[in-house]
């Protein structure tokens, strides 16, 4: 009787015990499934993260704006001014008396020197996104400015007398120009959005893109002001009255001028650029350094954050996968394609309407004719114009982005800033030969500021952000780049083939030129339906790296349980 009584109790024991581990094992599950719908909570879990994404706004976010947004003045000022001095080097070195008309770039080599410096940013993004992820942001970042500043410079002392030995080297110096510029895009933004709290990551990063806008203001009112000076005291006749004089030849220090203050504001910033640490997530994900992470990141943020070694390492085993694995595709290709692609179609359509504004502004009367005009004058009327536009259509766009990218988002922003553009550059093909009349010129430069103002306020800012967020640290900088490349193309096809259809003035070309951009920026609005929103998520979250961390824990759990499991019945 007591060997019966001794087994059912050892039974019972053993039912509890079961009904026990049972239990325990769906709480478990159900704390994993939780993790993984949540995935902040993994995140949390990791000191170094959690702080990143709940810091408060401090002075090192702002100082970080600042330190990458004067790569982006710089980027937009050595990019932009180009336009401002193309008609000059036309009339300085391609005059030919026999036509009886100012002298002109031909159209290739207009083409080439306006574009061969996008050339350079393309490859230079591929080059520097790489290496961002497999050295270091930091340790890029000083490259890409040396490379800026001093090819600016470079640019500004192209050799020669002949025609083809100063715009040979101008190119040249140029298309390394854009190689260092190149650069500074997918390092910039991934430098600021790993810096960033994930409540204000996207107006931060906004802020660092939004120093475009205020370069390409530069750049108009550098070149009109040091026109203007040139003007008051070498300025020469009308063509109309001395086709010979009236290209001054003082002129030719103008434009080398114009291109070489493009090297101050990168070289006033070199210094605190080497000051900047890693950025946390690098050195504790990519390195798998949490000691380090903790000690950077605690003196940036002025608190005390636990290395947590262990962790840091589980959450890398976790998400260990190279770009071109079959598992990044399966989590990541969607998106990458979505960024691709809209940051592609949109600068087809934002690079044509910056490099051809300056064949449009007589049309809008903002200009004279060039026969009425010496080459100075002509320089100086055309800087206004492009500042004028970048001040009250291009400008603002760029600060609305900041101020409402973290309420609206940056889906929505993108979505309506495509149908927009699209609406307004449809409105301005279709009904040109109406607004190029002078009675309607206000009509046209509101309806062309206002493509400007939701380019900015649009697809132009967010196709800068999203790949900053949407991608996971390993790999972070390198697709960045390669949604940046794509826009670079985009870009290409502005300069090398939408400027052929508006160089000489032709209407029915112009025309033309804006409703294939107006379809452009319709399949951008198309494309847009790949991408997510990301605003108000930790980018692990983001990413679904925390996923992964969460699976990674489960396992561990159940390795531990397992071994326990089998400690208790040994």
């Amino acid at each position: 009787m007591d060997i019966l009584e001794r087994c059912d109790s050892h039974q019972f024991l053993v039912g509890i015990h079961r009904f026990k581990r049972h239990l325990f094992e769906y709480i478990r599950n159900l704390s994993s499934s939780h993790k993984n719908q949540s995935a902040a909570m993994a995140s949390n879990s990791i000191s170094v993260l959690n702080a990143l994404d709940n810091a408060r706004t401090q002075w090192y976010h702002v100082t970080a704006i600042v330190i990458a947004g004067m790569g982006f003045f710089t980027d937009a000022y050595d990019l932009f001014c180009i336009s401002t001095v193309s008609k000059l080097l036309g009339r300085l070195y391609y005059y030919d008396p026999a036509l009886g008309k100012p002298g002109k770039l031909p159209h290739g080599v207009n083409n080439v020197v306006i574009g061969v410096a996008l050339v350079g940013t393309l490859s230079g993004q591929l080059f520097f996104g790489y290496l961002g992820d497999k050295f270091g942001r930091k340790k890029v970042y000083g490259i890409t400015l040396i490379l800026m500043a001093s090819c600016a410079i470079c640019s500004g002392l192209s050799f020669g007398y002949s025609p083809k030995a100063v715009l040979g080297t101008l190119c040249f110096f140029r298309f390394w120009l854009g190689f260092g510029i190149g650069g500074d895009y997918p390092l910039s933004a991934t430098i600021m959005s790993e810096y960033a709290n994930k409540k204000t990551r996207g107006a931060f990063i906004a802020a660092v893109f939004a120093m475009q806008g205020v370069g390409i203001i530069f750049a108009g009112l550098v070149s009109m002001i040091i026109s203007r000076v040139f003007l008051g005291m070498y300025g020469g006749p009308a063509f109309n009255d001395e086709n010979v004089f009236s290209t001054e030849p003082e002129a030719d220090y103008v434009w080398r001028i114009v291109l070489m203050i493009g090297a101050l504001p990168a070289l006033l910033t070199f210094y605190w650029r080497m000051k900047m640490p890693e950025t946390g997530r690098y050195t504790a994900l990519i390195e798998g350094n949490a000691k380090q992470a903790a000690a950077d990141m605690g003196r940036v943020l002025d608190i005390e954050i636990n290395a947590e070694q262990e962790k840091v390492a589980q959450f890398n085993s976790a998400n260990e996968y190279q770009i071109f694995s079959s598992e990044f595709f399966a989590r990541h290709g969607k998106h990458l394609i979505g960024t691709a692609t809209t940051w592609f179609l949109l600068d087809i359509a934002f690079y044509s309407q910056n490099l051809t504004q300056k064949d449009i502004f007589p049309v809008m009367g903002l200009t004279r004719d060039a026969v009425k005009l010496s080459a100075l004058r002509e320089m100086f009327e055309t800087s206004r114009a492009m500042f004028v536009i970048a001040l009250f259509g291009t400008f603002p766009g760029y600060w609305f982005t900041v101020a409402f990218i973290e309420k609206i988002g940056r889906f929505y922003i993108q979505l309506v800033g495509f149908f927009m553009m699209s609406m307004f550059m449809f409105i301005i093909g279709v009904k040109y030969d109406y607004l190029k009349d002078k009675d309607h010129r206000w009509t046209f430069a509101a309806l062309y500021g206002l493509t400007f103002f939701f380019a900015n306020f649009g697809p132009n800012s967010t196709t800068f952000v999203l790949p900053a967020e949407l991608f996971p640290t390993r790999v972070r900088s390198t697709c960045h780049a390669l949604s940046a490349a794509s826009g670079k193309a985009g870009a290409m096809i502005g300069a090398f083939g939408i400027q052929n259809y508006t160089q000489d003035g032709n209407v029915k070309q112009i025309k033309k030129a804006m409703i294939i951009l107006a379809i452009t920026n319709l399949m951008g609005f198309g494309f847009t339906f790949l991408l997510t929103e990301t605003k108000g998520r930790s980018l692990e979250e983001i990413s679904g790296e925390d996923a992964g961390y969460g699976d990674a824990q489960a396992a561990g759990e159940e390795r531990r349980d397992n071994w326990d499991d089998t400690s208790r019945n040994g």
